[in-house]
């Protein structure tokens, strides 16, 4: 059994660390706040163009885009976006196992893949994969030049026919408790229903309708990825928090432990010494 000087020594270390896990909360909650913040601005936007998009494409007759052409998806490249720290509670590994998953389903041919986060470029390293490219540390300051560079690589290689479709996956941010892990199609773009005719407008475009398209697509993919990284980005920052705030309670139920244990210890060894002393006063009479 563990004298009262071990306990008491244990008692320390997780006071200490339950203070570390309580300022990372609240780190958390502040970087949080601007994450979130950011990623709802990003959606209005995101609706909005797609729609524009829609909207054009559907009015342009014969359109023939190389992000609109449609093929077998035999050589697939797979976007994996995860944190670059841990201390988040399951983020990472539910998007990696999520990954796995996806890579054995879905019976695609040929997979290469584009790792975010340092999180996920540790974890392919290790593994008998075709890494197109790496991202990493792009969290620290996100910036829609990030999704650039990586959509340049994905639009390079859909239209030289390296690859037949591009997909990403990555935590959405539901709310601060819950997020949700989404694999979705970047490449290529779903063709554009027809608009009904009572709902056609004649548009006149300025420049050509087929200019606007070409201008649109690509920033249609590139702000795509960066919305799944604002997503992915607030929900690191509410799955940290909550893991934060699940490891000060269970810092505090140890310590409330080791204190009741420290205190039957301490109890047992006066009542030790009291019936010691009791017992030599008795044998000198």
């Amino acid at each position: 059994m563990a004298n009262t000087l071990d306990i008491r020594r244990r008692i320390r270390s997780v006071k200490n660390t339950q203070q570390i896990t309580k300022a990372m909360k609240v780190v958390a909650a502040a970087k949080l706040r601007r994450a979130q913040d950011r990623m709802v601005a990003a959606r209005p936007y995101a609706a909005a163009l797609r729609q524009i998009l829609m909207s054009i494409a559907s009015r342009i007759e014969g359109v023939d885009h190389p992000l609109l052409r449609q093929r077998d998806e035999h050589n697939v490249l797979l976007l994996v976006v995860t944190a670059d720290k841990g201390l988040c509670g399951a983020f990472n590994t539910n998007v990696l196992r999520a990954s796995q998953v996806a890579i054995r389903d879905r019976g695609w041919e040929t997979i290469s893949l584009i790792p975010i986060g340092k999180k996920a470029n540790d974890y392919f390293r290790r593994r008998a994969v075709t890494i197109r490219h790496e991202a990493v540390n792009v969290f620290q300051a996100l910036s829609p030049d990030t999704a650039r560079d990586i959509a340049a690589v994905i639009m390079d290689d859909y239209s030289s026919e390296k690859i037949d479709a591009a997909y990403i996956l990555y935590n959405e941010f539901k709310n601060v408790a819950s997020q949700i892990v989404r694999l979705e199609r970047i490449l290529p773009l779903a063709r554009p229903e027809a608009v009904p005719e009572e709902t056609t407008i004649d548009y006149i475009y300025e420049p050509a309708p087929e200019k606007i398209l070409g201008e649109l697509l690509p920033k249609y993919v590139e702000f795509q990825i960066y919305r799944a990284l604002l997503e992915s980005a607030a929900a690191e920052q509410g799955a940290r928090m909550t893991a934060m705030e699940s490891a000060t309670k269970n810092a505090s139920d140890m310590i409330d432990s080791l204190t009741l244990t420290y205190n039957r210890i301490r109890q047992a060894t006066i009542t030790k010494e009291l019936i010691e002393i009791v017992s030599g006063a008795a044998a000198l009479e």
